[in-house]
C-alpha cells in the first residue's frame, strides 16, 4: 500500500539531488562508490560504512521475496476452495503490502536528511508499523473464531477492520506533524528520540493486542488451526524482544556509547529490515502455505475389515423402517408356495393313480418350494440361516 508512495518521493528526491548536485570531479568518494554515485547517497555503496550496505541488500532481497510471495497468493487464490484459508488470504496480503513498505522505507535512512525526507521517515514509520500489526491482530481474531466456532469472518471485513486500526495511527502521525513542524514551526528533522518513541505508543498497543489474541487463539477445541496460532504467537513474541530491544538502543543506548546523533539512523534502518524479515519469515510464509494447502482427501470405509463387531448388523432395527404390512408381504412371498407349484405337486405325487411310482417326477415344482431364506432374514438372523420357514398364523397354504 505505502510502498509504491515511499519508492515514488525516493526516486524523486534522487532525481531533483542529482540535478542540483555540484559537477566537481575533484569531490573524493567513498571506496566502492562510483557510476554517479556521490553524496547524499554514499551510503548506499561506501565499503567502509558496511551497515549501509547490508541494510540496502537485506532490503532489495526481502522486497523481491515479498513481492514473489504476493504473486504466488494471488496466482492460486482461484484453488483455494474453503472458506475457512479464503478468509485469511486478504490480510496476508495487506500484511505483505506493509512489509514491502517497510523494506521501502529503509532506503530513506540510508540518504542524508533534509526537510521532506525527515517528514517521510516520520509520516510513514508509525503507519507501517500499524498496518503490519493491524493485520496480525486480525489474523488472531480470525483464529480464534475458528477455534471456538469454527467459522470466521470473511476476508473483507478483517481487511477493512485492519485498515480500519492502521488508520488511528495515520491520524496520530498527521497530528504529531501539525503540532511540531507547522505550529511550533520546529524542523522536521529536529525532534526527540523520546517524543519519536511516544508517537508509536498506539502502534506498541496494537502489538500487544496481537500477542494476546494469539494466546487466545490457542486455547480453542479444534487443533486443525493450532499450528497457525502457535506461529502467530512465536511472531508476535519476537516483535515485541526486538521493539523493546531497538527502543531501549534508540533511547538510552546510543547516549551510553556516546554516538547518539551519529547512530540514531543505522538503529532505526536495521530495526525495519529486522521486522519485516521476521514478518515474512515466521507469519506470512507459513500462513500462505496453509491456505494453498490441499484439503485432505476423505479416506473411503474398509468393507473388508473384520476388526468390526459383526454384532453391529444385528443391532440394527431394521424392522423400525419397513412398515408390517411390506414386512408381511416380503415374507409371504419368499417363504409361500404358490398354487401353480402346490397343483403340480398334487397331481404328479398323488398316491390314488395306478401309475404314480413311474411317472413323471415333480421335480421343478417340488424344488422351486424348498425353503430359501431372503436376506432380509439372514439379516435379521444375525448372519445365521435358519433351517427351517418362520411359522404364519395366517392362512394355511396346504
Amino acid at each position: 500500500m505505502a510502498f509504491l508512495p515511499v519508492l515514488l518521493l525516493l526516486l524523486l528526491n534522487v532525481a531533483h539531488r542529482a540535478e542540483s548536485q555540484d559537477s566537481d570531479s575533484a569531490e573524493l568518494l567513498p571506496r566502492g562508490c562510483g557510476w554517479g554515485l556521490g553524496r547524499p547517497y554514499t551510503l548506499l555503496c561506501d565499503l567502509d560504512s558496511i551497515w549501509g550496505v547490508a541494510v540496502e541488500s537485506a532490503a532489495a532481497a526481502g522486497v523481491l521475496t515479498g513481492i514473489l510471495l504476493a504473486l504466488v497468493l494471488l496466482c492460486r487464490l482461484r484453488h483455494v476452495s474453503e472458506a475457512e484459508k479464503r478468509s485469511g488470504v486478504g490480510p496476508i496480503l495487506l500484511l505483505i503490502l506493509g512489509v514491502l513498505g517497510l523494506f521501502g522505507l529503509s532506503f530513506a535512512y540510508l540518504i542524508e536528511q533534509d526537510e521532506s525526507l525527515c517528514l517521510l521517515r516520520r509520516a510513514l514509520w508509525g503507519l507501517l508499523f500499524a498496518v503490519c500489526f493491524s493485520c496480525l491482530l486480525v489474523q488472531g481474531v480470525r483464529l480464534r473464531r475458528l477455534g471456538r466456532e469454527r467459522r470466521s469472518p470473511g476476508g473483507c471485513a478483517l481487511t477493512g477492520l485492519a485498515l480500519g486500526l492502521s488508520a488511528v495511527q495515520g491520524i496520530i502521525a498527521a497530528e504529531w506533524l501539525l503540532l511540531t513542524v507547522l505550529r511550533e514551526g520546529r524542523a522536521a528533522c529536529q525532534y526527540l528520540p523520546l517524543d519519536f518513541s511516544l508517537a508509536c505508543t498506539y502502534v506498541l498497543a496494537l502489538l500487544l493486542a496481537a500477542l494476546t489474541a494469539a494466546a487466545l487463539a490457542l486455547c480453542g477445541k479444534t487443533r486443525q488451526w493450532r499450528c497457525s496460532a502457535i506461529w502467530l504467537l512465536v511472531t508476535c513474541l519476537l516483535s515485541l524482544l526486538l521493539w523493546v530491544a531497538w527502543i531501549g538502543f534508540y533511547l538510552y543506548g546510543n547516549d551510553w556509547l556516546g554516538r547518539s546523533p551519529d547512530w540514531n539512523d543505522p538503529a532505526l534502518a536495521i530495526a525495519l529490515v529486522a521486522q519485516g524479515w521476521l514478518l515474512l519469515i515466521f507469519h506470512a510464509i507459513p500462513e500462505s502455505h496453509v491456505c494453498l494447502r490441499p484439503p485432505p482427501q476423505p479416506t473411503a470405509p474398509d468393507y473388508f475389515d473384520t476388526s468390526q463387531n459383526s454384532t453391529r448388523m444385528r443391532e440394527t432395527s431394521f424392522d423400525e423402517d419397513i412398515p408390517l404390512s411390506h414386512r408381511q408381504f416380503v415374507e409371504n412371498q419368499g417363504y409361500g408356495y404358490n398354487d401353480e407349484n402346490t397343483a403340480g405337486l398334487r397331481s404328479g405325487g398323488g398316491g390314488g393313480q395306478p401309475n404314480s411310482n413311474t411317472g413323471a417326477r415333480p421335480s421343478a415344482p417340488f424344488r422351486s418350494n424348498v425353503y430359501q431364506p431372503t436376506e432380509m432374514t439372514m439379516i435379521l438372523n444375525g448372519g445365521a440361516v435358519p433351517s427351517a420357514p418362520p411359522t404364519y398364523t395366517g392362512r394355511q397354504l396346504w
